[in-house]
């Protein structure tokens, strides 16, 4: 059920809602608007009838939702959501670059990163702390230790720290350190995950599964706004194929997809779409012409000698050229429009 409010409705009007909602035992969900406030309910287990709506002060339309998500769809919401990590936003006028190296591996590796990322200008640098590796034998990062090397690297330099949360036991010890907590491909469908990071106050970036739909996706998204956080950022990062030319294949029409369907802001990670370095910056171009919200590579001052994905990690020379080579491309589509 979705509850339209008039345009003039007052604040008493709203909250009035919302307590008929609580009354009834469900869960209100209120989404201001540029115009109006809409308020998604959940926690029904059968049909809701308007009647109880209705005839409310303040209340335009009580509308049914057909769709199995409700919250992450723009029945409810029709502007853009735009995230706000400090003075960075994912979703507004500028696409985001989130850029660092894929793995935490010293202090000395990630703080000449975070210069580097900081030095083009970009706020939000990524690093994993806690590392899903397919081979148990493979480098699993520093964990907390590698927290704190990321907090070092955002109070010396200014940039907002983009890390994975990788199950509900370790999620209280990143929350405390991060600012943008992700969500990997391999747990888009852990729900106990996703329900813990719903009940976060830190805004949320969900990446796409290896074998997802879009519906799975954005129903994975609706997990977590259930529990009450909005700020909820998708992330495409290519799936699996037959294809052998490429890690995995990725999939640049899932972006007008998901913003023909849903309000929340979806980035692209050609880094892990791709696995291969001299494909990053021409994929990164086209998803900014797709009309991504951002991108997110990883960038390496030693690739040879990394400990995770080396071969799909920009050198500091490719990467200077990325954001030049992203904001000019930015520019043009935003000169000449998308529509032609």
């Amino acid at each position: 059920m979705l509850i339209v409010m008039k345009s003039d409705a007052t604040d008493e009007q709203i909250e009035s809602v919302l307590q008929v909602i609580r009354d009834l035992g469900f869960r209100p969900h209120p989404m201001p608007g540029a115009t109006r406030t809409a308020i998604g309910i959940t926690g029904n287990q059968g049909v809701i009838d308007p009647a109880h709506f209705e005839y409310l002060p303040g209340v335009g339309e009580a509308i049914r939702v057909s769709k199995p998500y409700k919250l992450v769809g723009r029945d409810l919401k029709h502007e853009d959501t735009i995230v706000r990590i400090g003075d960075a936003e994912i979703g507004g006028t500028t696409p985001a670059i989130i850029a660092g190296p894929c793995a935490v591996e010293s202090r000395e590796q990630t703080l000449e990163i975070a210069e580097l990322v900081a030095g083009c200008g970009v706020k939000l640098f990524r690093g994993g702390a806690f590392k899903p590796r397919t081979s148990p034998y493979s480098f699993q990062g520093l964990g907390e230790q590698g927290l704190k090397i990321l907090a070092e690297a955002r109070e010396r330099f200014g940039v907002y720290i983009v890390t994975e949360v990788l199950d509900t036991e370790t999620a209280d010890m990143v929350e405390e350190y991060a600012d943008l907590l992700q969500i990997g491909a391999r747990n888009m469908q852990n729900f106990s995950l996703l329900r813990r990071l719903g009940n976060s106050r830190k805004p949320v970036m969900l990446k796409r599964g290896m074998s997802a739909t879009l519906d799975e996706l954005l129903l994975a998204a609706e997990y977590i706004m259930a529990e009450g956080n909005y700020n909820v950022i998708l992330c495409e990062r290519g799936v699996r194929t037959f294809a052998d030319h490429s890690r995995n294949t990725l999939d640049l029409s899932l972006v007008p997809a998901v913003q023909n369907r849903s309000h929340l802001p979806i980035i692209v990670d050609p880094s892990h779409g791709t696995g291969k370095r001299h494909k990053v910056i021409p994929l990164s171009l086209a998803s900014i012409a797709a009309g991504a919200d951002g991108i997110m590579v990883e960038v390496h001052n030693h690739p040879e000698h990394a400990l995770s994905d080396g071969p799909q990690a920009l050198l500091p020379e490719m990467f200077k050229r990325l954001v030049v080579e992203t904001r000019a491309i930015h520019k043009v589509m935003a000169e000449f429009g998308t529509e032609f």
